[in-house]
């Protein structure tokens, strides 16, 4: 999995024009994360998608939109993931690498679960 971590101008509209980039490419976007950032005015966006090469044509064309500050493919060691898994004993939170939680998600083989990755 690559994870791709953007700074963006927080206006409207921002969120469509990264999707239409990736939506004219047919990369499909595994996991999104948006929220405020340490820069006033701007959200930082984290996504993730499947293939290297994907990531890198993503990058590339998503440094040309004007509402991108900073676009770069995150390596491994700034990389968190997390899921929200519910089955009938109830509702637990996993945190830790990628790899880590997708094990953990499979193993539990939750009735329900979303899961998300974040980097920094």
């Amino acid at each position: 999995m690559e994870v791709i971590s953007m700074v963006v101008n927080d206006e409207f509209g921002v969120m469509q024009r990264i999707m239409g980039e990736f939506t004219r490419r047919k990369i499909n976007v595994d996991t999104i994360v948006v929220g405020k950032c340490e820069i006033p005015g701007k959200s930082r966006v984290v996504l993730s998608v499947s293939d290297r090469k994907e990531a890198e044509w993503a990058a590339d064309s998503l440094q040309r939109l004007h509402d991108i500050i900073q676009v770069e493919i995150v390596d491994d060691t700034r990389q968190e993931s997390y899921a929200l898994v519910a089955n009938t004993a109830g509702k637990a939170r996993l945190i830790g690498s990628i790899d880590e939680v997708e094990k953990m998600v499979q193993a539990t083989k939750p009735d329900k679960y979303i899961r998300a990755v974040n980097a920094i």
